[in-house]
C-alpha cells in the first residue's frame, strides 16, 4: 500500500482487507509530496516502513530511502525512531536527532543529485562520530594559537627551537614510513585546483602531471556550492564516473587538501555548534573516496595546510588513526604531506613528521603564506617590517633560502619527501613570443633553485608549465626523487629563519597589494577563489601577504622609498580609489562594478583596524556581507 505525504497531516488509506483502518501520520511539510510505503513482509502482518522520494526534493533529506523500520503496526511509526535516530525531512534541511545531533543546510539550488549522493544516512554518521570526538581538540588548538600569540606579544619573545632535552631530536635512528609508489615519484604537481571548476579538472586528470593539489583551500572559495560540487567531481573521478578520463588508477594522483584549521563550515551543526570546515571535508572525502583509492593504490593522500605546531600534527594524526579504524582501513593508509606555511611551524619540523611519521608524505613550501606569518606573529615589532614583496622577498633571500634548506635537510635525514612551492607566472598564448621565452626562462631560474637545494618536486598552476618543468627536473636530477640528498652541509639556526631581508616600500608594490586584495575580495563575493592578474594566479595566499603588508606599512607609517610620502590612511584610501579607476573598465557588467566597489570598501577596513585579523579568509567568510553576495551566486550558478 502507498500514501502521499503532503503538508502537515495525512490520513492514509490502508486496504481493508488487512482489517486497518484510517490514521493520521504527522510529517514536517514539504514543498513536494512525498511517498510512505509499508509493505507485509511475514504472515504475522509485520510491516517494514519505507520513507522515499519519488522525485528530488530541495531541502529535503533525499537519502532517507535508506532508512527502514520494522513494525507490526504502520501506524506506530509516529513518533518513532528511525535506527534510532529521528530524521526530519523540512524545507530548512536535513535534521537528525537522538541520540544523534546534526542539522544540514538544504542543498544548493542545482545540486540535488550531488547532495543526495554525498549525505546518505551511514555518511551523515560518520561526519557526526568523527566531527563530536574531535571538535573540542580543534577548539583547544585555535585557543592555543591565540595564547601563543598573546605570549609573543607580551613577552618580545621570539620562538626558537626548543632547548629541552627531546627524543626526537637526538635519536637519529627513526624515519617516517616509506610512502606508497605512486608518491615516490611527483616531480610536478597541478596547483590552486579548485575541483568546484570542473572543466580545469578534467584536464587536470587527463594531463601528464604526477599529481594534483585537488584545493578546498587557498585556490578555492568555500560556499556551500563549491564544496558539494567540488566533493562530488573528486568522487565522479574516484569511481571513475568521468568519461574520456584515464581510470584513477593511471591518472595523476589526487592530493586532497581540506580547508584548515581555522574555516568554519556554516552550513552543517553537530550537537548545536557549527562544524570545522577541515573534518566536514575530510570527512565526505574520506568517507566516499578512501576506499575506492586504496584498492586502487591511489591513495588516500592529503596535503594538510596551516599546521602551527607539532600538536596541531598529532590532532591530524589521531584524526587519520580513528578514521582508519571507523572504516576497516589498514593504519598507515593515509599519507598527508603538511605544508610548512608558518613561521612558527618552521622550528618544528622535525617534531611535526615524528607525530605523523605513519601517515606522512612529507613537506612542503609555501613562501606567501608563510611570510604573512610573520605579519601575523611579529606585525606590531618594527624590527619585522617586511619589504615590499614584489621587490625585495623572494627566495634568494637568506630567510627564505634558509627555509627551505632546512625543510629539505629534515625532511631527507626522515626518509620523507620536500616538495617546493608553486609557480604562479601563467605562459603567453604565443610560443614563439619573445614573452613566452622570458616567462619560461623566470621559472626555470626559480626552480633550479629547488632542485639545487634537494626538493623532490614542485607544483605549477599552468597546465602548459608540466611538460617543460618534468624536463627540468629529469635533466637535473637522477632517480625517481632526491631522497639521497642529506644536506649534511646545512646548519640553520634561528637566526637564520628570523634574519628580516633589507628593503623598503615602493609606491608601484604599494598599488600592487592593493590591487590583489581588493581583487581577491572580489572573487570571493563572485565566488571564485582565485583570479588572473598581470600574467600571475593570485589566490588567498597572496591576498593574504598583500593585505598584511599594508596594515604593516601603515601601522609604522612606513616612507615610500621612491617618493617620500608615508603609508598612511590617506595615502591608501587615495591608491585605493586610483587602483579602482584602472580596474573598473574590466568589470562591464554594473553587478560586477558594484562588487568590485564593496570589495575596496571591505579591503580598506581590513587594512586601517586597530587590531590585525589572524587570517584574511576567516574575516572574509564570516562577513554578512559575503555570506549574502554568495547566496546570491548560487542562485545564479543553479540557472545556468
Amino acid at each position: 500500500m502507498e500514501c502521499r505525504v503532503g503538508d502537515g497531516f495525512t490520513e492514509p488509506g490502508f486496504n481493508e482487507a488487512q482489517g486497518r483502518g484510517a490514521s493520521k501520520i504527522l510529517f514536517l511539510p514539504l514543498r513536494r509530496r512525498n511517498t510512505l510505503s509499508a509493505a507485509p513482509v511475514s504472515d504475522e502482518g509485520t510491516f517494514r516502513i519505507y520513507l522515499g522520494a519519488p522525485t528530488p526534493i530541495h531541502g529535503s533529506l533525499i537519502t532517507v530511502t535508506a532508512i527502514s523500520l520494522m513494525t507490526s503496526d504502520p501506524h506506530s511509526i509516529v513518533g518513532t525512531d528511525i535506527l534510532s535516530t529521528k530524521v526530519h525531512l523540512s524545507e530548512q534541511g536535513i535534521i537528525m536527532s537522538s541520540p544523534l545531533s546534526i542539522e544540514v543546510q538544504p542543498s544548493p539550488p542545482g545540486l540535488e543529485k550531488q547532495y543526495k549522493t554525498l549525505f546518505t544516512v551511514d555518511c551523515l554518521q560518520f561526519l557526526h562520530d568523527l566531527i563530536s570526538t574531535f571538535h573540542q581538540r580543534v577548539d583547544q588548538i585555535l585557543q592555543l594559537r591565540l595564547l601563543r600569540k598573546v605570549h609573543l606579544d607580551l613577552s618580545g619573545e621570539l620562538p626558537s627551537f626548543s632547548k629541552e632535552p627531546s627524543s626526537v631530536r637526538s635519536d637519529t635512528t627513526w624515519k617516517v614510513l616509506p610512502v606508497p609508489e605512486r608518491l615516490q615519484r611527483r616531480h610536478v604537481d597541478i596547483g590552486d585546483l579548485a575541483p568546484c571548476d570542473c572543466q580545469r579538472f578534467l584536464r587536470a586528470l587527463k594531463s601528464l602531471a604526477q599529481g594534483i593539489q585537488v584545493d578546498f583551500d587557498d585556490g578555492n572559495c568555500p560556499t556551500f556550492y563549491n564544496q558539494i560540487k567540488g566533493i562530488y567531481n573528486v568522487y565522479k573521478a574516484v569511481h571513475n564516473l568521468f568519461s574520456d578520463v584515464p581510470p584513477i588508477s593511471e591518472a595523476p594522483v589526487l592530493m586532497l587538501r581540506p580547508r584548515a584549521w581555522n574555516m568554519i563550515e556554516s552550513n552543517m551543526m553537530v550537537e548545536g555548534k557549527r562544524v570545522p570546515g577541515p573534518l566536514f571535508d575530510f570527512g565526505l572525502l574520506m568517507f566516499h573516496c578512501g576506499k575506492m583509492l586504496l584498492d586502487n593504490k591511489s591513495g588516500p593522500f592529503f596535503y594538510l595546510s596551516k599546521v602551527e605546531s607539532y600538536i596541531e600534527a598529532r590532532l591530524w594524526n589521531d584524526i587519520f588513526t580513528w578514521a582508519q579504524q571507523k572504516l576497516t582501513l589498514p593504519l598507515g593508509s593515509i599519507k598527508a604531506t603538511v605544508l610548512i606555511e608558518n613561521i612558527l611551524a618552521s622550528f618544528e619540523m622535525e617534531e611535526i613528521l615524528y607525530e605523523l611519521r605513519v601517515h606522512s608524505a612529507g613537506l612542503n613550501c609555501g613562501i606567501w603564506d608563510y611570510s604573512a606569518s610573520i605579519v601575523n606573529k611579529f606585525g606590531n615589532n618594527p624590527a619585522f617590517l617586511l619589504p615590499d614583496r614584489s621587490k625585495y622577498v623572494n627566495m634568494q633571500k637568506h630567510f627564505l633560502r634558509s627555509y627551505m634548506d632546512l625543510l629539505v635537510q629534515t625532511c631527507h635525514c626522515r626518509g620523507a619527501l620536500a616538495t617546493g612551492g608553486m609557480v604562479a607566472q601563467l605562459l603567453p598564448h604565443d610560443p614563439f613570443s619573445e614573452s613566452y621565452k622570458t616567462v619560461i626562462d623566470m621559472v626555470t631560474r626559480q626552480k633550479m633553485q629547488e632542485i639545487h637545494a634537494g626538493v623532490d618536486g614542485f607544483i605549477v598552476y599552468d597546465l602548459n608549465l608540466i611538460e617543460p618543468m618534468q624536463k627540468l627536473f629529469k635533466l637535473h636530477t637522477v632517480g625517481d626523487n632526491q631522497l639521497h640528498q642529506l644536506r649534511p652541509d646545512i646548519r640553520v639556526t634561528a637566526d637564520d629563519l628570523l634574519s628580516i631581508p633589507s628593503g623598503g616600500v615602493t609606491l608601484d608594490g604599494l598599488k600592487y597589494n592593493i590591487a590583489v586584495g581588493v581583487l581577491f575580495i572580489q572573487a570571493w563575493l563572485s565566488g571564485e577563489g582565485h583570479f588572473f592578474y598581470q600574467g600571475k594566479v593570485e589566490d588567498s595566499a597572496t591576498a593574504e601577504i598583500s593585505r598584511s603588508q599594508v596594515w604593516q606599512w601603515i601601522r609604522h607609517q612606513t616612507k615610500l622609498e621612491d617618493e617620500g610620502k608615508i603609508v598612511n590612511r590617506q595615502l591608501v584610501t587615495e591608491l585605493t580609489q586610483q587602483v579602482m579607476m584602472q580596474l573598473l573598465p574590466l568589470h562591464g557588467s554594473n553587478s560586477a562594478a558594484r562588487r568590485l566597489q564593496t570589495a575596496a570598501s571591505m579591503f580598506l577596513e581590513v587594512v586601517l583596524r586597530r587590531d590585525f585579523p589572524e587570517f584574511f579568509t576567516t574575516y572574509l567568510s564570516q562577513e554578512h556581507t559575503f555570506l549574502c553576495c554568495h547566496m546570491a551566486v548560487e542562485e545564479k550558478q543553479a540557472k545556468l
